[in-house]
């Protein structure tokens, strides 16, 4: 394809050049070129920017961000262009025009996980668009923060469905990552007991991630739903997307706010979810998770760092289970912005989407992100001035 392409470039933490890249030739088949409309700033995109750069830190190749990079993995786009035919996660044969959400994860197809068909993110060879492919060399544009983006054979592809605006469809890498609530229904301490109906469910951390693990603990039919920030104005967003209680821990210790949601939740949680991207928060999770409850480990993707737990308190004795999630799974995709589109109007989620910003002003939308009147802020590569 001719042309070019304007992209925001991460050339180090904490600095970022607007640049201009060729789109370039489509080489092998399989290959696309996709037009970004959206793309979401995540938790893992702050924490780059913030120097925190490891990333599957457990696996055997452990990655650490390749700078200059472009950021970006929750993108909606068109499919430009493709060199031979390509087809999305449920089989549908792609055509120049289709709106699609692009899977950030590329694998090698022949370690252990993906032999065994286990999750994708445990890929002892995962590469990730916008997270661990450098801009240096062509073909370039292998992130979302950018007008165009070059996609390489094997990339999951998710056709959005027509009646699903793009303020949906950008959060539907988001919204896959909730699988830790369905492995909870799936599993627990107890034989024979998992995530139940009516059960009730913890939220620490409430950004975009933490927000809709609490849109998905009411689709899934939890009880009290327990919302838990810094911020009272995402605590307000929490109630509207279905939480029943709000806690801010803002002038709260760790121990102090373990105490508070055991005495809100006689006794602790039946699943507390981690969703605040710091690991001091963990021992917390495990102190306000219910005897014979389930922890969901989800935000301390990027590594910041160990914490210090006691195995026999926090889980021996108390006899939980701990899920550790390490990202999207493709199966949530398609249903993920399904569920979303249906009760947009009677949630929040029509207005998840809170600030816009063009590719020039990436340093003030990743300001923006951390400050608390954003709910979900996204980059607009169209967007001018």
């Amino acid at each position: 394809m001719e042309g070019t392409s304007v992209a925001a470039v991460l050339t180090a933490p904490g600095e970022y050049e607007v640049r201009e890249y060729p789109i370039g030739d489509l080489v092998e088949p399989g290959e696309a070129i996709v037009r970004v409309n959206l793309c979401g700033i995540c938790g893992t995109d702050k924490h780059t920017y913030q120097g925190y750069t490891g990333q599957y830190t457990a696996l055997s190749n452990p990655s650490d961000t390749p700078f200059p990079i472009i950021q970006g993995h929750e993108i909606v786009g068109e499919l430009v262009e493709a060199n031979g035919p390509i087809r999305d996660y449920a089989g549908t044969l792609l055509q120049s025009g289709d709106r699609v959400v692009v899977g950030p994860n590329l694998v090698c197809g022949h370690c252990r996980a993906c032999v065994r068909r286990g999750p994708y993110t445990l890929c002892e060879n995962i590469r990730d668009y916008g997270n661990t492919m450098s801009c240096a060399e062509p073909p370039h544009l292998l992130g979302g923060w950018s007008q165009y983006m070059h996609t390489f054979p094997g990339t999951y592809f998710f056709k959005v469905p027509d009646d699903v605006p793009d303020e949906i469809a950008v959060l539907a890498e988001v919204f896959a990552v909730t699988v830790g609530l369905d492995r909870a229904r799936q599993i627990s301490a107890v034989p024979g007991e998992s995530f139940l109906f009516d059960d009730s469910v913890i939220v620490i951390g409430c950004g975009p991630l933490g927000l809709l693990h609490i849109a998905k603990a009411r689709m899934l039919g939890a009880g009290e739903i327990t919302a838990v920030d810094l911020l009272p104005g995402r605590l307000e967003v929490a109630l509207t997307l279905g939480a029943t209680r709000a806690v801010c821990n803002r002038d709260m210790s760790q121990e102090e706010l373990a105490a508070e949601l055991i005495e809100l939740t006689d006794g602790g949680g039946d699943v507390v979810v981690e969703t605040a991207g710091v690991p001091e928060v963990i021992p917390t999770v495990f102190d306000a998770t219910r005897p014979g409850g389930l922890s969901v480990i989800v935000g301390n993707f990027s590594d910041l760092g160990p914490v210090e737990i006691f195995p026999n308190r926090h889980l021996v004795s108390k006899g939980i289970r701990v899920i550790g999630v390490s990202g999207q799974e493709a199966p949530g995709y398609l249903p993920g912005m399904r569920q979303m589109a249906r009760d947009a109007a009677t949630s929040g989620l029509a207005s998840f989407v809170t600030h816009r910003f063009g590719l020039e002003e990436a340093t003030a939308a990743i300001a923006k992100s951390m400050e608390e009147d954003a709910v979900k802020v996204v980059i607009d590569p169209w967007k001018v001035g």
